[in-house]
């Protein structure tokens, strides 16, 4: 009897024995894997970094040269008359945006350049001016083509044409970033007008453009946003337009735009907007000046500032 139990004993004590040993095996395993854990989770952060979505854009290419010899503001350092015409225009906008009163214009930074008529000379002034407001040390700007019935700044620029703001509000593409596109200019951003489409005026008033522009007036605080778009007068996109910007620059062509055609471009706007307006194709009477872009526009000079 007695050897029977310490048979059965001995058995249990060597199953004993037998599944420590598979434990501390399996112990020892698992030490062994653990440190490698840690070097292949770190290995694999790097790879897991967002890039932002602009970086994946190929930048527009905007010919310095060829703007200058068309009359536009140069950005090379030499000192011109364009030049000093968008700075004094360019200072009293700046002020509005970001000076004491622009606590009382809501979406002070966004600017909406705009005419009474066609052909007045309203995209080669909001070209001008954000290529003026680029060059400030402390600013960025965002040019965006809203002429979605006549879209000219990738025309005015020289560059392709590229997926734009209708694009984007039909959902073709994801994100407004999807077509906000760099520029060799360092601090001046485009997003193009896209293809025209019937729904143009709903698209423009919809809540998704509604939201954009609130993003763009307050993502950025150094941001100015100009809105080229279509003109006031015929037109339903631009009034819906001013009702998102807190800035208008009305631009008028001498000899040519009617008082009657000015007043009625006003009563177009918001009227808590700054208004401010804009004398274009201005006739250089002095001789001795050889009125650099003369030929083309004219001399530019701003005749009134709205706050």
């Amino acid at each position: 009897m007695s050897s029977t139990i310490e048979k059965a004993l001995q058995r249990r004590r060597e199953a004993m024995a037998a599944e420590k040993a598979k434990n501390q095996s399996a112990d020892s395993a698992e030490q062994q894997a653990a440190p490698q854990a840690p070097a292949a989770k770190r290995s694999h952060v790097p790879a897991a970094r967002p890039q932002g979505p602009t970086s994946q854009l190929e930048p527009f290419n905007i010919d310095l040269d060829r703007l200058e010899r068309n009359g536009h503001v140069s950005l090379s350092g030499v000192r011109k008359g364009i030049n000093e015409e968008y700075r004094e225009i360019k200072r009293k906008l700046l002020a509005n945006a970001f000076g004491p009163l622009s606590s009382t214009i809501k979406n002070s930074n966004i600017i909406m350049v705009t005419s009474g008529r066609p052909s007045e000379g309203k995209t080669f002034t909001a070209t001008n001016l954000a290529l003026s407001i680029a060059s400030e040390q402390d600013k960025t700007v965002l040019l965006v083509d809203a002429d979605v019935l006549k879209p000219n700044v990738l025309n005015t620029f020289g560059v392709e044409r590229r997926s734009g703001l209708m694009e984007y509000l039909t959902g073709e593409v994801n994100d407004i970033a999807d077509v906000l596109y760099p520029t060799n200019i360092d601090k001046l951003k485009i997003i193009p007008a896209g293809k025209t489409h019937h729904l143009s005026t709903e698209l423009l008033a919809s809540q998704k453009m509604h939201e954009t522009v609130d993003e763009f007036a307050n993502r950025y605080p150094d941001r100015i946003v100009i809105i080229d778009t279509p003109p006031l007068i015929g037109i339903t996109e631009s009034a819906i337009l001013a009702n998102f910007a807190g800035q208008a620059v009305v631009v008028t062509e001498e000899g040519r735009s009617k008082l009657s055609d000015i007043r009625l471009s006003v009563e177009r706007l918001n009227p808590d907007m700054a208004i401010g307006f804009v004398v274009n194709k201005v006739v250089n009477k002095d001789a001795n000046d050889p009125g650099y872009y003369g030929y083309y526009y004219g001399q530019e000079q701003e005749t009134a500032n709205g706050a």
